[in-house]
């Protein structure tokens, strides 16, 4: 599911239209000046570079006696308003490279430089042409993008020698007639324009191969157009296609067609005449349906259907042998066609977002490799349906979410609910006829238990929302109902939520009715609070990208400073994903009480039978194993022990009908579904299966309550224990509730109940430090000598605010006296959710990354190698401000990039934590480091998509808009290298769920 490295083979010319302005080619002698002092032996230079220098007018000094050999000269990104007059004494030149100027219009003298081969005049302000340009009978290469010309002058025909040209982004209302004089072109960039139609003439081109019309919006092409008899590859995405020419097949030459947002409802049969076809991209279209007759396109190498409505793929497709690319989200594919395993060539593979049965999501997402083996073990053994989902009740404490449990489950009893025991779980035989298990997870309220509740937050669940309707009023709806809701929002998007309140028989019958419509009337009010703050940053961007990136580039000013318009889409994508992605919440809110009457219980019950029946709403209900999957996760089931080693499991495995080396597939679909723990890429966790669940939350609950007295009575069980024990026991306890701190002996202690082995403690251990929730302070090589004890920590129990802040964190030596220093700070604002335990498992992951560390509650100091760094989490004060967590840490700027190599790994290892939350909402932002420096509480905040763009070229200082004259060294705000975006390497952390579902 990752993208290879060895990309298509042929040449994706359409994904490189970013680059329009190409670099001059040529085997010459480059020249390039800073600073403006010219050599003496001017005369031997063949390529002189003047980039990037502000320059108005050319030094003196350069003129056509100087410059006698000069062939090419390079002016892109000055300050030019009108072509310096040195330049038409310049005959001899064969390329002239003027973009990112001021140029409002070419003066006819241009005719003087009648040997241009190359001309690039893009992202200029032209709006006219002189009819002198068309004397330029030797011009193969020209780039007039992103100016304003509104027309061509008559001459331009007259460009006979022209081979490529650019045309994009101007202000062009038809189709220019002097390009089809062009019978040489083979290039021909026209997007973005305002044309509504091509001219039946167009074959006149006819030695285009390469064509882009994308963004014109055409409503159709002219069956003339079919006739271009050379094209290789054609860009027509983000037009009104709704359907093309039926002789659109007569272009048998074509490699590569974009018809990526288009109005296509059919697929375009004419394709399938293609047989030289190698790409095909028809992203963000209406198709429902793809042809059997698509194994007529046995070269094609990338397919994208994504963000359709296809429903099912034909078995043909398996034909496609040569496929390297197949990007198949957001469709309704429920199931993919037997045999998927032989397209055994895909490397790059999307399929998320389709309600997918067989194979199951969690086998799909895992790659072609894993599709083979699960359709290969079908064939061997039968298929078996067994319909359980998960149902997990969530609320704050004493909501009655126990009460309410017992009841559905009919274990209820006359003896009074026990709170705060953590999470519970049990199975519960919904519909014995259907054979429809619920396994009922029971989140304690507690905010003890924040750290661990989101590894039980899982797509593909039923979710209940427990409200005490005794409890509830409006001011107190964000604590009891709100919250949760951003909570599973942010970590399940899409997730299915009934609201019931509890506790009816503690109210009159008008309370429970006002309070039901207050809760259903508040989240419909947070809800479109929620979806307006989105649609804002999505016209924020869209405002964005409808500049041209010069001004983004060019005015601190402008939302998005610098952000490429690729980071724009991106992030486009990601605010439609959330606004298409909202919770599904259940009306009315569903009112019970569980007392003697079970008031509202089964309504309730008949409410969750039919919600989880319905197909689309749940397809993993009706997922298909092979029945030996199922058998294995039934034998699984029956060990006592807490963990089974690989053997053992394999042995359970041949029980199964499962091979050895088909048991690796089989527990890795058990693992991704959360039927068990199986870590294949870690070296200790590898050799050993955690298939008893139960056990393991035990386990967590251990360490996840806070109550002093119920740790000292684990402590104490041992009744030989004396006084002097008792009282170092207790002063471990202390340690721990207040600093996070637990020897190994003690941790021993806490889990003599449920461990038998001195393995079984490494292996919790080692596992606890992968959830994220300890890490170990002083971990021995060897047997520690003269029994030193080992040390664990777990962050959340840090209680003290501050660390202990040393001389460096303000910029300062031993002896107080201030460096020369320069800050680094990157920031993540949260304006909904900060995760909960998000800081505290973020502590134990970049435990491997820093040294001599010094914890608090919201504070981490300490070194990475020699270099300082800080990590901070500031809560939100109010309601209209947002959580941040910022890495920060400083050097001399000759040294910043050494304060960039502190942080980036910070950074992405932050990235890896928050894929855990795909509906999460948060911005980064890069701090101004001058602002800084001079202690300002409101610091200008540099766009954090600049982490992942290079370093603009030539560029060596931006203003800070916070103060309109200071500038601010571009090695402060870019990284020496982009960071990844989604970081590649795993160390299997990404996603643990305990889901049993």
């Amino acid at each position: 599911m990752s993208e290879s490295a060895g990309s298509v083979k042929t040449v994706k010319v359409w994904r490189e239209a970013a680059l329009r302005c190409r670099k001059l080619r040529s085997d010459l002698r480059q020249l390039g000046l800073s600073g403006l002092r010219l050599p003496d032996n001017l005369g031997q230079v063949h390529v002189l570079n003047l980039a990037n220098n502000s320059l108005q007018e050319l030094p003196e000094g350069l003129d056509a006696g100087s410059l006698a050999n000069l062939r090419a000269l390079i002016l892109r990104r000055n300050r030019f308003c009108r072509l310096p007059p040195p330049l038409w004494a310049l005959g001899q030149l064969d390329e002239l490279d003027l973009a990112h100027n001021c140029l409002g219009q070419l003066r006819g003298e241009l005719a003087c430089l009648r040997r241009l081969r190359k001309l690039c005049l893009s992202h200029n302000q032209l709006r006219l042409l002189p009819p002198e340009l068309g004397l330029l009978g030797r011009l193969e290469e020209l780039d007039l993008s992103f100016n304003q010309l509104a027309q061509l002058p008559a001459t331009f025909g007259q460009l006979q020698g022209l081979r490529t040209l650019d045309l994009d982004h101007n202000r062009l209302t038809h189709f220019p007639p002097q390009l089809l004089q062009l019978g040489r072109l083979e290039e021909l960039d026209f997007s973005g324009n305002c044309v509504r139609a091509l001219p039946p003439e167009i074959p006149r081109l006819r030695s285009v191969k390469i064509l882009w019309l994308s963004g014109l919006q055409l409503p159709c092409l002219p069956d003339t157009f079919c006739r271009l008899g050379a094209l290789e590859s054609l860009m027509l995405d983000n037009n009104a296609l709704r359907s093309l020419p039926p002789s659109f097949g007569d272009l048998g030459l074509l490699k590569m067609i974009n018809l990526s947002s288009n109005r296509l409802e059919d697929f375009p049969a004419a394709l399938l005449q293609l047989g030289n076809l190698e790409e095909l991209y028809l992203s963000r279209n209406g198709l429902s349906a793809i042809p059997p007759k698509i194994s007529n396109l046995g070269k094609l190498a990338a397919l994208w259907l994504d963000n359709n409505k296809v429903r099912y793929l034909p078995d043909s497709i398996v034909e496609l042998v040569d496929l390297e690319e197949l990007v198949l989200q957001g469709n309704q594919i429920a199931i993919l066609p037997d045999s998927f395993g032989k397209l055994s060539k895909v490397s790059l593979w999307k399929i998320k977002d389709n309600p997918l049965i067989q194979p199951p999501y969690e086998v799909c997402m895992k790659g072609i490799p894993y599709i083979a083996a699960y359709q290969k073990e079908l064939a061997l053994s039968q298929p078996a349906v067994k319909p359980r989902l998960k149902l997990v009740l969530m609320g704050s404490k004493c909501a009655g979410k126990t009460s309410l449990r017992r009841c559905l489950v009919g274990n209820m009893s006359s003896l009074p609910a026990i709170h705060g025991k953590g999470i519970e779980v049990t199975p519960w035989v919904a519909d014995a006829e259907k054979n429809l298990t619920f396994i009922v997870y029971d989140l304690a309220g507690d905010q003890n238990y924040d750290l661990i509740q989101p590894f039980f937050l899982s797509p593909g669940a039923l979710y209940v929302l427990v409200v005490s309707l005794k409890a509830y009023a409006s001011d107190r709806f964000y604590e009891l109902v709100g919250y949760f809701l951003h909570l599973l929002g942010a970590r399940v998007p899409h997730g299915v939520v009934c609201v019931v309140g509890a506790h009816v028989d503690q109210c009159n019958e008008k309370e429970v009715e006002e309070k039901c419509l207050d809760i259903h009337h508040q989240i419909a009010l947070q809800e479109k609070r929620d979806v307006e703050v989105m649609q804002a940053v999505a016209e924020k961007v869209d405002g964005a990208l409808g500049q041209e990136f010069d001004l983004r580039a060019t005015s601190p000013h402008a939302p998005f400073y610098g952000v490429s318009d690729k980071n724009l889409r991106r992030k486009k994508a990601q605010v439609q994903y959330l606004l298409n992605n909202r919770l599904q919440i259940l009306s009315p809110v569903i009112a019970v009480s569980c007392q003697e009457d079970h008031i509202g219980i089964n309504r309730l019950k008949d409410k969750l039978l039919s919600v989880a029946e319905h197909r689309e709403i749940f397809p993993n209900l009706h997922r298909v194993l092979p029945k030996s999957w199922q058998r294995l996760e039934e034998l699984h089931y029956k060990p006592q022990e807490l963990w089974l080693s690989w053997w053992d499991s394999a042995r359970l495995g041949l029980q199964a009908g499962l091979t050895e080396d088909r048991l690796q597939s089989a527990l890795s679909y058990l693992h991704e579904s959360g039927k068990l723990l199986y870590f294949e890429d870690s070296l200790t966790l590898k050799e050993c299966v955690f298939h008893n669940l139960t056990k393991l939350i035990d386990i967590l609950n251990v360490f996840f309550q806070r109550d002093a007295s119920v740790l000292l009575q684990k402590l104490l069980a041992d009744a030989n224990i004396d006084e002097l024990r008792a009282t170092q026991l207790h002063h471990y306890v202390e340690g721990f509730l207040l600093h996070g701190l637990l020897p190994l002996h003690i941790i021993r202690l806490l889990l003599k109940p449920h461990i038998k082995t001195q393995q079984d403690l490494h292996l919790i251990l080692e596992l606890l430090e992968k959830m994220g929730l300890c890490y170990c302070l002083n971990k021995p090589k060897i047997t520690p000598l003269n029994g030193a004890a080992v040390w664990f920590k777990f962050p959340c129990y840090v209680k003290n605010e501050v660390p202990h802040a040393e001389a460096w964190i303000n910029g300062s030596n031993l002896t107080g006296q201030p460096f020369a220093i320069e800050q680094l700070q990157v920031e993540y604002s949260f304006p909904f959710l900060f995760p909960p335990g998000l800081f505290a498992r973020y502590s134990v992951q970049i435990n491997s990354h820093i040294v001599h560390r010094s914890d608090g509650k919201y504070q981490i100091f300490a070194y990475r190698g020699k270099v300082p760094v800080v990590i901070s989490y500031r809560p939100t004060q109010s309601s209209l401000q947002a959580d941040t967590l910022s890495i920060a840490s400083h050097a001399s700027l000759p040294n910043i990039w050494t304060a960039w190599q502190a942080i980036i790994p910070l950074v992405e290892e932050l990235n890896v934590l928050l894929q855990e939350w795909p509906g999460l909402y948060f911005t980064v932002h890069v701090l101004c480091s001058k602002c800084l420096k001079r202690g300002s509480s409101n610091p200008h905040t540099f766009p954090g998509e600049l982490l992942t763009q290079s370093r603009p070229e030539g560029v060596t200082e931006i203003i800070c808009p916070k103060n309109g004259s200071e500038r601010v060294d571009v090695a402060l705000v870019y990284p020496p290298t982009p960071t990844v975006i989604s970081p590649c390497y795993n160390k299997g952390l990404a996603r643990i769920r305990l889901t049993l579902s």
